[in-house]
């Protein structure tokens, strides 16, 4: 039988800690206990309960110093608070800090049931209107783009001011999963274009020999073949966005017959001598420098020039690695829906890799690599052990000796990121690790003055 949800019970007194755990189990909860604050975040480290009931009063780390931390952290866990003392002023000032509820002892069994129902019920009615609220984000175009970067939003705000321009030929720039299709989409819903078609065509997918007519179209006896005419990407886009993908790689033969559609505003389908109206928006995307093919004659001037009216270069992953956390999480939450799993998160060692990586496939390549972790989690955090070879994992351990009394410490840099003054930050960051945070004792364990760890980055 599948519990109905998981709670993280808090309290320094394992009596009371007991009867809650009982208390709850009588309604199908599943229960996590913690016998103090300290011991309830090290389990949100390696799960992610549904819901917590702490007390108020505890020796290392009281109630609600748990829960502004947890807030902080865990944002989206609803929390109640227990406690002994039932002031008014208490309630008031749990529930400035985040308290879902609060509950004072001696309270009876309906009471502890109610609040809970209650708090789960709001927790996932917040979670429907948050998904809600991300899924109409996402029809409006731009609100499918994630990032914060200041490169990517100057390239939003350039795709957002051509939108209304249906006329003008956008050409779209930058590296293979960089998101160009994903931002030609966002051009053409905010363009109102919402209800007519977006037709996309791979200029290096289609064979030169068929791309023309995939193109344009042809008529019922155009070519041997030819029994029943055929409506080219050209007229499926009609009032739309046909985006012209990879159009360095278009045949050279084909790039007159472009330009001169782009030039005359009309084109004829294959075998007719009748012309169509060109009434769709045009936007071309490149993952390569375009000057460089006209330069090397393998791409006409004239067509470069007509299709560059407008131009949006897209920046690649490692340029705007800000972004990466808030993608992260944004393909987390994707795969939590497809695969149906508890995938509460990425642990700190995996997200420095993810951040430190060079990514050369960008977006696509984070999206691919963290659906394998997904697939491998098991419902932790995404550890360096789900992320793929490309990652190898960081051994982190300062200690003990070895049986020569040698202290062994391993590291592991991505090439653009490895100095001297990177391997210093990290051997100041593991140590400070080993030491709780404790900065005199590291200071100490490494012979340096304890300002070292103010002086340099430590996180």
């Amino acid at each position: 039988m599948t519990a109905e949800a998981t709670i993280l019970a808090v309290d320094d007194k394992k009596s009371a800690l007991l009867l809650m755990k009982s208390q709850l189990r009588m309604w199908d909860f599943d229960v996590l206990c913690a016998t103090g604050g300290a011991e309830a975040l090290a389990i949100l480290e390696e799960t992610s309960p549904d819901l917590i009931l702490s007390d108020q009063v505890m020796p290392d780390m009281d109630g609600l110093a748990l829960l502004q931390t947890v807030k902080r952290r865990y944002p989206d866990i609803p929390f109640i608070l227990v406690t002994a003392h039932g002031k008014i002023e208490h309630a008031v000032t749990a529930v400035k800090k985040g308290a879902d509820d609060y509950l004072v002892r001696p309270y009876r069994i309906e009471e502890l049931e109610a609040a809970v129902r209650r708090a789960l019920k709001y927790s996932i009615f917040q979670k429907e209107r948050q998904e809600l609220k991300a899924w109409l984000d996402g029809q409006k175009g731009f609100g499918a783009i994630v990032g914060q970067s200041s490169r990517l939003l100057d390239a939003l705000e350039l795709a957002r001011q051509v939108a209304k321009s249906p006329r003008t030929i956008v050409c779209l720039y930058g590296e293979s999963g960089t998101g160009k299709e994903l931002l030609a989409r966002a051009i053409h819903l905010a363009s109102g274009c919402m209800e007519t078609r977006f037709v996309g065509v791979n200029c290096a997918g289609i064979p030169p020999s068929l791309l023309e007519s995939e193109l344009f179209g042809y008529v019922k006896g155009a070519f041997t073949g030819a029994d029943k005419g055929r409506e080219g990407k050209f007229g499926m886009a009609r009032k739309g966005t046909l985006l012209l993908d990879e159009i360095g790689d278009l045949p050279f033969e084909i790039q007159g017959k472009l330009l001169r559609v782009l030039q005359e505003g009309t084109y004829e389908k294959l075998g007719s001598d009748g012309s169509l109206q060109m009434d769709f928006r045009v936007i071309a995307a490149t993952n390569q420098h375009l000057e460089r093919l006209v330069e090397a004659k393998r791409f006409r001037e004239d067509l470069y020039h007509r299709i560059n009216v407008y131009p949006i270069a897209l920046p690649a992953l490692r340029d705007r690695k800000e972004d990466i956390p808030l993608l992260a999480e944004h393909f987390m939450g994707e795969f939590r829906q497809t695969l149906g799993k508890k995938l509460p998160g990425i642990a700190e060692p995996a997200m420095d890799l993810l951040i430190n990586h060079s990514w050369p496939g960008n977006v696509r390549e984070l999206k691919n690599c963290l659906e394998r972790a997904a697939i491998l989690s098991k419902g932790e955090l995404i550890q360096p052990a789900h992320l793929p070879a490309i990652f190898p994992p960081e051994i982190s351990a300062i200690g003990p000796a070895d049986k020569n009394d040698k202290i062994r410490l391993e590291m592991t840099f991505d090439p653009a990121g490895y100095s001297l003054d990177a391997v210093i930050n990290r051997v100041l960051k593991l140590t400070l690790e080993q030491c709780g945070d404790n900065k005199a004792e590291a200071a100490r364990i490494l012979k340096v003055n304890r300002n070292m760890f103010y002086r340099r980055p430590t996180s």
